[in-house]
Parts: C-alpha cells; sequence; structure tokens
C-alpha cells in the first residue's frame, strides 16, 4: 500500500507567503490592475508582481509563470552548489539561462508542460565532464523544486574548465 505521507521521521518544512492586491475589479476585464505584491516573511524584500504581457499584465514586473520558473533554476543551482562542494569541487561560476512552455487549454486556464534549465558551470581543477554531469545529475534528483513539479524539468548543462 502506498501512503504520500512522509515516515515519522522525516523533516518537514512549512513555507508562509503573503500575497496581496487591491483595486478595483470593476472597471472590467480589460483595465483592471494585474499588480500585486508577493512577501516571504522574514526576508525583508518584496516582490512586485503582475500578470503574464499575454493576460495583459505589466511586461516590467515580474509574473508567477517566471517565478516559477526562477525557482526550479535556482533550486538547481543550490542543489548542484551543494553536491560539488561535498564531491570537493571547485565551482567558480554558475549561470543558468531557463525556459519554460505553457500551454493553454482553450478553457481560460492551462499549465507550465516543460521547464529546461541551461546551466553554464566553470570549474578549476581536475575533474572530467563526465563526474560533473553524473553530479548534475544526482543535484536534479536532489532539488525540492523539480521533484514537485508537475511537469518535466530538463537540464542541459555545458562545462568550461578554468585554470585552478
Amino acid at each position: 500500500m502506498r501512503s504520500d505521507s512522509p515516515p515519522a521521521d522525516t523533516a518537514r518544512h512549512t513555507y508562509t507567503v503573503t500575497c496581496a492586491w487591491s483595486g478595483s475589479t470593476g472597471v472590467g476585464y480589460e483595465r483592471y490592475s494585474r499588480e500585486h505584491v508577493g512577501e516571504a516573511p522574514p526576508a525583508a524584500t518584496a516582490v512586485r508582481l503582475s500578470a503574464d504581457p499575454a493576460f495583459r499584465g505589466d511586461p516590467d514586473q515580474l509574473n508567477p509563470e517566471q517565478l516559477l520558473v526562477l525557482a526550479a533554476a535556482s533550486c538547481q543551482l543550490l542543489s548542484f552548489l551543494a553536491v560539488a562542494a561535498r564531491a570537493r569541487i571547485d565551482v567558480r561560476d554558475y549561470r543558468d539561462e531557463a525556459s519554460a512552455v505553457m500551454t493553454e487549454d482553450g478553457r481560460g486556464g492551462g499549465r507550465i508542460t516543460e521547464i529546461t534549465l541551461r546551466p553554464r558551470v566553470s570549474v578549476a581543477g581536475d575533474v572530467s565532464e563526465q563526474r560533473l554531469r553524473h553530479l548534475t545529475e544526482l543535484a536534479h534528483r536532489q532539488c525540492y523544486i523539480a521533484a514537485s513539479l508537475n511537469c518535466p524539468v530538463n537540464v542541459e548543462p555545458r562545462f568550461s574548465f578554468v585554470a585552478a
């Protein structure tokens, strides 16, 4: 029998955020503001958000779809740095140009159907690309965000080597 509950001895973490909007939708769908603010205490920084411009949002503001892709990229970055540090590999630079595809369902909704992460990792020292690819896969398996998503998260790393 399968249970979706974690074992009793597993650590659990809770994350609380606030998301706030004010204005009036009485002006109609075409005209109400999509701008809102997200906060995640105790972090002091608030994030100003809007809808995707395709849904009448402000292109100068982040949107929820971008935040989802950013969360996946950030989680992969942090997971890779952790496994590399534990393996005593000297990572000097990590940059990801990630993307996602959202497919509308024709009924007013849709979903992110694929995320692609493209990390460019610079490493110092004597390490093989094969080992770095293995650590990338290990990091992907340990990434909480990728494990939580209901779409494929593809990781397409490229490595470069710098003098130690």
